[in-house]
């Protein structure tokens, strides 16, 4: 039985499952990342999420790999660019991944303008139709973490200039809409205030964070905000 689709935004339908690309490039080989494109191809999804800093566990000599398999898969496929939906991700500010931009050591627009160029010349890709900022420029539990803890804060880039850069890469054709990742149900808040008052900033279309049987905290809060706000919730099946 075919996957069924569903519309993520006006003129992105998606199928209902998304096949992460986060192990292509660590523990599986170009083969068999190859072999699980074809047969999820095969089977109706045409949503595929990568991230550059997959695969993990992340290392310097492996960095991007991930999108790259992807991209190699897309073009010795022949699959038309039409019928796939490429998702991925920009790394936020980081003090272990130091190859990575330096850290990066923040969101700023020099940042995110830099890992989409990145992103598209590892893929040799035209365009990005889902890009997401993968984690918040700011403190907030995440990857494990249940509770906030105010004094671990540290400056953020604003979300203006985050949005002003993401709305530019848009403006180029390089990427067609954006989404958060393990965001808050404050932080999705923020960006969707931040994007309505300044137009033409883009409208965020989805959210990606854990979800499975042991992370339900999607269910007390972001629940709510998507429901109300119209978001589709791009589920993780596990923290990572």
């Amino acid at each position: 039985m075919a996957v069924p689709l569903f519309n993520l935004a006006q003129n992105l339908t998606v199928s209902r499952l998304c096949l992460g690309t986060m192990t292509f490039g660590e523990q599986n080989t170009m083969h068999q990342s190859f072999r699980l494109l074809d047969e999820a191809f095969h089977a109706g999804i045409n949503f595929f999420d990568s991230a550059e800093m997959y695969p993990v566990p992340q290392r310097a000599d492996s960095q991007g790999r991930s999108e790259e398999y992807l991209g190699l898969w897309i073009k010795e496929r022949k699959v038309p660019r039409d019928r796939v939906v490429v998702a991925t991700k920009v790394a936020g500010p980081s003090g272990q991944m130091t190859w990575i931009r330096d850290g990066p050591k923040c969101l700023d627009a020099k940042n995110i303008t830099e890992a989409i160029d990145s992103s598209l010349c590892r893929m040799k890709l035209d365009y990005i139709d889902l890009y997401q900022i993968h984690w918040p420029d700011r403190y907030v539990p995440m990857f494990g973490e249940t509770e906030y803890d105010s004094t671990r804060q540290f400056s953020s880039i604003r979300i203006e200039e985050q949005l002003d850069a993401l709305g530019r890469a848009v403006a180029a054709g390089k990427i067609r809409y954006i989404g958060l990742s393990n965001e808050t149900p404050y932080g999705v808040m923020k960006f969707l205030e931040v994007a309505k008052s300044n137009i033409p900033y883009p409208e965020i279309i989805s959210v990606q964070n854990s979800y499975n049987l042991l992370c339900r905290s999607f269910d007390s809060g972001l629940a709510e905000c998507c429901h109300h706000e119209g978001y589709a919730i791009h589920a993780k099946l596990s923290y990572n």
